[in-house]
């Protein structure tokens, strides 16, 4: 078994990430891949050799080291069969910390975050806080660019999404800070139970000098007694909230005010908290707090999740189009009303793929505004409420309510369905809606 024998398991982006990252360190690389035609092949170095079909436990136990696919479980008969042999089974995540810890890479400091939900978010706003403070950052991980991709001598600070399936192969993060935002249950196809998930998700903070919980989230707490902690949550004390006298809302450190929520583009009170541990996170790592505050007033979140699009005559239009589950809906609207002045306004509705839609009546109970339904399975989703109404597209849904909603009201689209009885996908169907808000803001110029 030769030391400079590696196997890569699984192609695509990440696995060809990682062929070039071995192949720069002098590894002898083969691929193995399930898919006859896997994604990337035709960009694979020649050197490499690809064997597909269904994975050999004796053929990888010819290999010291075993690179596998965030996709692949560890439980996987042949990965077993390996690691009993006594192969290495790690990820490109642990590729990268091990490459971290060389002299040209030491110098930079790295924050890690997981969680259920908004790990993206948090990712990509704290990336920009770093670009406001005119810091060489680096994103990437489980959004965008693969870590090893990210690695060059002149980036200062890393800033990493892990999914579980990541933290499962990676034992050497030596993170300044790591964070678990929330927890919920999620591919519970790929482990033992609940707690298996959750306890994957806790081996983050096992790998950071510092651990930063949600103060509402029991199962974000860190296990590690000695560990330098802060928290951020919907209460007072450290990164939380504050109501003034007026019953103005602020994020704040400490209790003293930081910024009035107001202020941020980011709707909904999940997104109040995922700008919480950004900043918390900034300042773990020197981030200007001047710079930080600056980014919030400005970041419109992601593309398509909860994205702000326009304020129309002081009607604010969110796209969430990317909510394509009756979960992502919920976690949307919940608690939306209580965050603006006038009321919101929904519209939902395309290919449900035999959801359950009732989950979603007691959050539509909290709509005052307009609740409109268009697509396939919108007759179902009207069922839900008595004030839901029925249009033919999303035209004539944003024609609707721009007719009649008013000035502090917001309309989120955020639709609870799968796109493809209307659109390409979820993509095509977020652009057309920034559309038709952008040809409001047009009309009312003119």
């Amino acid at each position: 078994m030769s030391e400079k024998l590696v196997a890569v398991l699984g192609l695509g982006i990440t696995g060809l990430s990682c062929v070039n990252f071995l192949l720069q360190e002098g590894y002898q690389v083969s691929v193995f891949d399930t898919r006859e035609n896997p994604p990337g092949v035709d960009k694979l170095n020649k050197q490499v050799k690809l064997i597909t079909g269904p994975l050999n436990g004796d053929l990888l136990a010819n290999y010291k080291l075993i690179i596998a696919s965030p996709g692949i479980a560890l439980v996987t008969p042949a990965l077993q069969s390996a690691a009993k042999a006594g192969c290495e089974i790690i990820g490109d995540i642990e590729l990268f910390a091990r490459k971290l810890k060389t002299p040209q890479y030491r110098h930079a400091k790295l924050v890690t975050i997981t969680g259920s939900n908004g790990k993206s978010t948090v990712t990509s706003l704290l990336g920009k806080m770093a670009d406001e403070t005119k810091i060489n950052a680096a994103v990437g991980g489980n959004i965008g660019i693969p870590a090893l991709d990210l690695l060059s001598p002149e980036v200062d600070l890393y800033i990493l999404e892990l999914s579980s399936f990541q933290l499962e192969t990676t034992q050497s993060l030596n993170a300044d800070i790591a964070t678990i935002l929330n927890v919920s249950e999620d591919h519970l196809d790929r482990y033992d139970s609940y707690q298996h998930y959750t306890q994957t998700k806790q081996l983050i903070y096992q790998q950071s000098k510092k651990a930063l919980f949600n103060r509402d989230d029991l199962l974000t707490f860190p296990n590690i007694e000695k560990q330098s902690q802060v928290s951020f949550g919907f209460d007072s004390r450290f990164y939380g909230l504050v109501t003034d006298s007026a019953g103005n809302v602020f994020l704040a450190k400490d209790g003293e005010p930081l910024l009035a929520v107001e202020l941020l583009k980011l709707s909904g009170k999940h997104n109040w908290m995922n700008a919480l541990a950004a900043f918390a996170l900034g300042e773990a790592v020197n981030l200007d707090k001047k710079a930080m505050l600056c980014t919030l007033q400005k970041y419109r979140g992601l593309t398509h999740r909860c994205e702000f699009v326009a304020d129309v005559e002081g009607v604010r239009w969110i796209n969430d189009s990317k909510a394509t589950n009756v979960g992502a809906t919920q976690a949307a609207l919940s608690g939306l009303s209580d965050t603006i002045q006038g009321d919101v306004h929904v519209i939902l509705g395309g290919e449900g793929k035999g959801a359950d839609f009732s989950e979603l009546t007691p959050v539509l109970e909290t709509v005052k505004g307009s609740i409109i339904c268009f697509g396939k399975d919108a007759e179902k989703i009207a069922q839900l409420n008595k004030r839901a109404r029925l249009v033919k597209n999303l035209e004539e849904a944003v024609k609707l309510i721009a007719s009649s909603c008013k000035k502090g009201d917001l309309v989120i689209l955020t639709p609870a369905c799968a796109s493809l009885d209307m659109y390409p996908n979820f993509m095509a169907r977020g652009e057309h809606f920034k559309a038709l808000v952008t040809s409001l803001k047009t009309d009312l110029n003119k």
